[in-house]
């Protein structure tokens, strides 16, 4: 486990500010890559604060101060300030509008129309800052048959045909099964991150090639009309894009693929395997690959065996020859067999549970369990970072806020002074 460490130099993204009004996980997951890369994210929370707050256990604080904060939300919500702010107070829409003034990007995830019924639709946005790059994440896209739905991880799953190839077959008893973790909401912050990224490059581009741009030392604080953008991003759409292979395969034969348990649809063997006292993973992506697994196995016939000579035979008859692996494989133990995959260059790997997965060694050398000191929360531990830039790098610098704790600072750098921060307190906004 290593332990957060200051980085000196700023990370590719500071400068810019991006105020997430988006909760839950697909809009936060989304706005912490960018706050990792170096952005000042103002997560702005309702009174009651984010969702995810409340759904525990596991928590970490106490009930009895109020610091008592569900495990789900510390794990998307680090390097960011948290403002609490009641948008239905018209005090609370003139925050934001200051905000928005000041910002960069928009992340958000209200119900369709949710944002135009506050009084921040489209032509407000572009009025307020015409730079704003507004990234918008709903459950099934603008203006389909399903837009006004919410979206929730796990029916996107559904609906979306990922739970229909995930979980063990008709055959063997099995049914259809969600992915372990979010997935659909996951993904969607992943590739809103990407095209916010995009949109502030093409910002950018458009700001350098503008003729009509301000020029001087301090152009670059002036706007332009060539760079705000709307994103659209669906848990549906993003759901879909995952499927990649499985729904190329559909495409190509017409068929939608079934079930296979750990099997793989295009590639035998691949896929678990029960030893003789537990389970291994094991990957055999190449025609080399293949004979050193046989001569591992100490069955060489198998190799030479025509029904099994290419991948696209061991695919047709994959029921012959996985029981055949299987057998073989049951004969020894999990220890004994990684040793002798490992040897022949053979891909496998054990099948770890979460904390050994962060434990082992090739975890602990990429830093992806971090150590945090919250000043109120004591130690908290994060997922690290999976990227690493030599000139740039991402860094976690602060732990999850708790609600509000950032309110006042963050009025204070929108030209609110004590007195009108304690009015906007006394009545509740903030």
């Amino acid at each position: 486990m290593s332990t957060a460490a200051t980085v000196l130099a700023p990370g590719p993204l500071a400068g810019l500010r991006v105020v997430d009004c988006s909760s839950v996980l697909a809009g936060p997951f989304c706005t912490m890559l960018l706050a990792d890369l170096g952005a000042d994210v103002v997560k702005v929370e309702p009174p009651e604060g984010d969702a995810t707050r409340g759904w525990g256990p596991p928590w970490v604080g106490h009930a009895e101060d109020g610091t008592r904060t569900a495990a789900y939300y510390l794990a998307v919500n680090r390097n960011k300030r948290s403002l609490r702010l009641d948008l239905h107070h018209e005090d609370g829409r003139v925050v934001l509008r200051r905000l928005l003034e000041r910002g960069d990007v928009l992340v958000e995830n209200f119900r369709a129309g949710g944002i135009e019924r506050l009084g921040f639709g489209e032509a407000t946005l572009a009025a307020i800052n015409p730079r704003l790059v507004h990234l918008a994440i709903g459950g099934y896209g603008v203006g389909g048959p399903a837009a006004d739905k919410p979206g929730y991880d796990f029916v996107v799953q559904a609906v979306g045909g990922l739970m229909s190839i995930t979980g063990a077959s008709d055959a063997d008893g099995g049914a259809p099964t969600k992915v372990g973790v979010a997935i659909s909401d996951v993904a969607s912050g992943l590739f809103g991150a990407v095209a916010v990224l995009a949109a502030l490059l093409g910002r950018a581009r458009a700001a350098d090639t503008d003729p009509d741009r301000p020029s001087g030392p301090d152009a670059s604080d002036l706007p332009t009309n060539a760079g705000g953008e709307r994103i659209d991003i669906s848990l549906l759409g993003s759901t879909l894009a995952l499927l990649v292979n499985q729904a190329q395969n559909a495409f190509v034969s017409g068929r939608s693929p079934g079930r296979r348990g750990n099997a793989h649809p295009n590639i035998v063997p691949y896929q678990a395997f029960a030893t003789g006292d537990g389970t291994i993973a094991v990957a055999v992506g190449s025609e080399r690959q293949w004979v050193r697994f046989c001569e591992a196995m100490r069955r060489p016939d198998l190799a030479a065996d025509p029904r099994f000579a290419t991948n696209g035979d061991r695919v047709d008859n994959r029921t012959v020859l996985v029981p055949i692996l299987a057998e073989v494989l049951a004969a020894d133990t999990s220890t004994a067999w990684l040793a002798r995959l490992e040897a022949a260059e053979v891909p496998c790997g054990s099948i770890n549970d979460l904390l050994a997965a962060f434990a082992d060694p090739s975890a602990e050398a990429l830093g992806m369990r971090v150590a945090l000191d919250h000043p109120r929360l004591g130690r908290v531990d994060q997922v690290g970072i999976p990227f690493a830039l030599s000139n740039h790098p991402a860094s976690i610098r602060t732990a999850p806020p708790l609600l509000g704790e950032q309110s006042g600072e963050i009025l204070v750098e929108l030209g609110y002074d004590t007195a009108a921060i304690g009015r906007l307190r006394a009545a509740g906004t903030i």
